[in-house]
């Protein structure tokens, strides 16, 4: 008999006691308060899991008996009351000072781009670290009250569901987001009409409805193209997440960059400065110099002035992280809009050459040339950056061009675990004001040794309860044998608190080298299996579909996980997600990471362990060269890039098994006739004491104010007075017809100039003689470096001197001089050099000239 079964889905009536449940389900407030997310999971605990978290699925499913029932229950109802005057009180509190020193909510808004944002598992439009960092951006946003509306795109079918089967394969599932499940809302018009913006693709018009996800204090505003009125390839742009193929992505970026920036203007905001968060979003530089040019501007000032007010972060040092699109397909999808901007298409895609793809348009290279402010995310990868960049201003030296830094940070209300949250808020009730505060985190050396140690043992019983539920489902579907799931549970119980817990969570891709630990199987197997000192690894990460070698890596953990020797010792657990990953960086004993040097930009998972009490075992790579101290948890030397890469995996993983043989596995289970091992709290209270107010996101936020922000505000107002943007526009333009003209003049003497002795006190004459090819004086420094010569030639510089223009000489030439009376005694090396120097750039090496004497 065949017969057709239909869905309903009956709603109950939310009580009028319990009205405001559904405001608080609708403000992603909700992801980083745990009195809130507790309203709904005390209603019903196991619908709260069945729903994914999500407060806007649970509120249409929950049982009317459930929401009557709390509408009378006095201990709820106070629940309620004080989540409800929590968030109003959020809502209602003013800026952060350091914030209100630098912006006016009423004139001043910073828009921030990017292709994801991971925020909540109820909100998936992410897949891992660029998106989590970006929604931990926007609520460390809200947090300090910073003027802030974020732009993206709002997927119907968000990063895969990773199922692992009994080979270790992946398998990637797709489950498409429902609007109506997320936490969203149509933006309106000034008339309350629905919003909606186009976007050009060759020969149509791509329509566009804007939503909005409220984040505390800020917006969201995420782009969609599924409209009838679009053909069925446009309808499925915003479909997927890093899905199709490369004109796919290109349509995407176009969307996301262009119909971003009308989104904005279209709800009547004006931003003071933009912020590109990696180079998806370049293309909004083209539509704010299509703005410009319509009203009149040519495209060098637009261009200037666009630049002035926009910051823009690189995110990975790994070349294939760099979107470049191929110069026929480029060319396919501008040759209209070209016009737009009063240049040809050749001049266009100028814009994004770089010597990587010299006819292709490289969005890091145009993401660069159309802004003056610009980042790595940690020290290391700043200065990999800045030399991975330097074709941009190829004169100048790398450590002294423009790409600057702001090292990563997590939010700390999001992954602090509840626990933590507890024992502070009873301890020290101003803790949440103090996150930035070095010095008042030394307070966490007042809480007791056991209790310390009692709540990261509670941590840990708690992922193991996880671990062993996800690991049961896991391996039941694939078909393993009670007996089997029996070995690979059996130190997930509650009386197993007593195990070292090692934890490995982030995506598979090769140069993290999740299966560094695999280097010596034999020896690996003694150092988890001593009965005495039990030690477990859990492995969490999904790779990209398409990365094949990352899948490997994969497979080959789960085939060591099920030997004889590793069985119930080495855990592979599927679908790492926000809830697995919050779980997991809180709950085990030592977190490791094993990149390549250095291909870590930053990293933030470390720093989510860290605050949570738990030691990092790393590669001093990323943010970890920055967060170790030596007291805090270790570090693994890395070898540099000159190395053979098997020696360099060979040596790293021995250094990796000493640390663990000599030092981690003796230190945890040292007791000293304590249940727990003293120096192993002192060291996790150092990690999180060193850790947590340097490395979260509000210190994150700030540093983007204060370094980026508020300069870049700045700048665009100082291009606004007198007509700036055409005046720069117009002195490079001839700075740079000339530059290949502008040399310093050989001298006789200079070798003997050279190398003198000085005594101290006296001044010696430095002279140099400029060739200047029409520029005035005043369109060039030049300077002299004093300092010390390294064996490798560089010079450490301890002074900057100006050479003064001195007389006019025929040809052109101009001499300069400099009365030199040096600090130091000592043998010291001086370098003399020329560059061009206008009062409106925005860096002094902005144009990328430079001659040196």
């Amino acid at each position: 008999m065949t017969h057709t079964t239909f869905t309903l889905e009956v709603q109950p009536r939310i009580p009028a006691r319990l009205r405001r449940l559904e405001e608080l389900a609708g403000d992603l407030y909700y992801s980083w308060d745990r009195r809130v997310r507790a309203l709904f999971a005390r209603l019903d605990g196991e619908l709260w899991r069945a729903c994914g978290h999500n407060p806007k699925v649970f509120l249409r499913r929950v049982s009317q008996q459930a929401l009557d029932e709390a509408a009378q229950d006095r201990g709820y109802l106070e629940e309620y009351g004080r989540a409800l005057s929590g968030y109003d009180s959020y809502l209602q509190a003013q800026a952060s000072p350091r914030v209100a020193a630098h912006f006016d909510p009423q004139a001043d808004l910073v828009a921030y781009f990017c292709a994801e944002y991971g925020l909540h598992e109820s909100l998936p439009i992410y897949s891992g670290g660029l998106g989590i960092l970006a929604g931990d951006h926007c609520k460390a946003a809200s947090d300090l009250g910073l003027p802030f509306v974020a732009v993206g795109l709002l997927y119907r079918q968000g990063y895969f569901t990773q199922a692992i089967d009994g080979r270790g394969q992946q398998q990637a599932l797709y489950r498409p987001n429902q609007i109506d499940d997320l936490p969203v809302t149509i933006a309106l018009d000034a008339g309350g009409v629905p919003l909606r913006v186009q976007a050009e693709l060759p020969g149509r018009a791509v329509g566009l409805h804007v939503w909005r996800a409220k984040v505390g204090h800020i917006d969201l505003y995420l782009l969609d193209s599924d409209l009838p009125e679009n053909n069925e390839s446009d309808r499925a742009l915003t479909y997927q997440l890093y899905g199709g193929d490369r004109e796919w992505r290109l349509q995407q970026e176009i969307v996301l960059g262009i119909g971003g920036v009308r989104a904005l203007r279209a709800l009547g905001l004006a931003p003071t400065a933009w912020h590109i968060n990696e180079g998806h979003a370049t293309f909004q530089i083209l539509e704010r110099c299509r703005e410009k040019v319509a009203q009149g501007m040519t495209f060098a000032a637009a261009l200037e002035r666009v630049a002035a007010n926009t910051v823009f972060t690189t995110h990975t040092p790994v070349p294939a992280g760099h979107d470049i699109f191929d110069a026929t397909l480029f060319d396919r999808y501008f040759t209209s809009f070209a016009p737009t901007l009063g240049i040809g298409l050749d001049a266009l895609r100028a814009l994004g050459t770089s010597p990587h793809n010299a006819s292709g348009f490289n969005m890091t290279a145009a993401s660069l040339r159309g802004s003056r402010f610009h980042n790595g995310v940690s020290k290391i990868h700043g200065e990999v950056a800045s030399v991975m960049e330097q074709y941009i201003w190829p004169d100048v030296p790398p450590d002294e061009n423009p790409v600057g830094h702001v090292t990563n940070g997590v939010h700390v209300s999001t992954f602090l675990a509840q626990e933590w949250t507890n024992l502070l808020d009873v301890r020290f009730a101003d803790w949440r004001g103090s996150l930035t505060d070095c010095a008042w985190w030394e307070a966490l050396r007042e809480v007791p040794d056991h209790r310390f140690w009692s709540l990261r043992q509670e941590l840990k019983s708690l992922l193991l309860q996880v671990a062993r539920r996800r690991l049961m489902l896991q391996h039941r579907r694939a078909g393993v044998s009670d007996a089997q799931l029996r070995r690979i549970t059996q130190h997930l119980g509650n009386d197993n608190g007593h195990v070292l817990v090692l934890g490995f969570g982030r995506r598979f891709a090769t140069y993290k080298r999740a299966t560094l630990l695999f280097q010596d199987p034999a020896r690996l197997a003694r150092l988890l299996g001593d009965p005495q000192r039990p030690v477990l690894i859990m492995f969490a990460g999904k790779a990209h579909p398409s990365d094949q070698p990352g899948q490997d890596l994969i497979r080959q953990i789960h085939e060591f996980s099920m030997r004889p020797e590793f069985i119930g010792r080495i855990l592979l657990l599927e679908n790492y997600d926000l809830n697995l990953a919050r779980r997991l960086v809180s709950g085990v004993d030592v977190w490791l990471n094993n990149p390549i040097y250095p291909l870590e930009a930053s990293g933030t998972s470390g720093m989510k362990a860290a605050m949570n009490g738990v030691l990092n075992l790393s590669v001093l790579d990323g943010w970890w060269a920055e967060g170790y101290d030596g007291s805090n948890g270790w570090g693994i030397v890395p070898h540099g890039a000159d190395f053979d890469p098997a020696y360099r995996d060979r040596e790293e993983a021995n250094d990796l098994y000493d640390l663990l043989e000599r030092q981690v596995i003796p230190l945890y289970f040292e007791r000293d006739g304590h249940s727990y091992s003293p120096r192993w709290v002192e060291m996790a209270k150092a990690s999180m004491i060193t850790i947590l107010p340097r490395f979260n996101a509000e210190r994150q936020v700030l540093d983007y104010v204060e370094k980026f922000y508020a300069p870049a505000r700045d700048h665009r107002r100082r291009l606004d007075a007198a007509d700036g943007a055409a005046t720069l526009a117009a002195w490079k333009r001839r700075v740079v017809e000339r530059w290949s003209g502008v040399g310093f003049v050989p001298q006789a003497d200079i070798g003997a100039a050279a190398s003198r002795l000085l005594p101290f006190g006296d001044t010696l004459d430095v002279q140099a003689v400029l060739r200047l090819n029409g520029l005035a004086t005043q369109d060039v420094v030049v300077e002299c470096l004093l300092g010390e010569a390294q064996d490798d030639g560089s010079l450490v510089v301890r002074e900057t001197l100006p050479l003064e223009p001195g007389a006019s000489l025929p040809g052109g030439e101009v001499s300069y001089q400099l009365a030199l009376r040096p600090r130091r005694t000592g043998l010291q090396q001086y370098r003399i050099r020329a560059y061009p120097y206008h009062e409106l750039l925005g860096h002094r090496f902005e144009l990328g000239c430079m001659r040196w004497l």
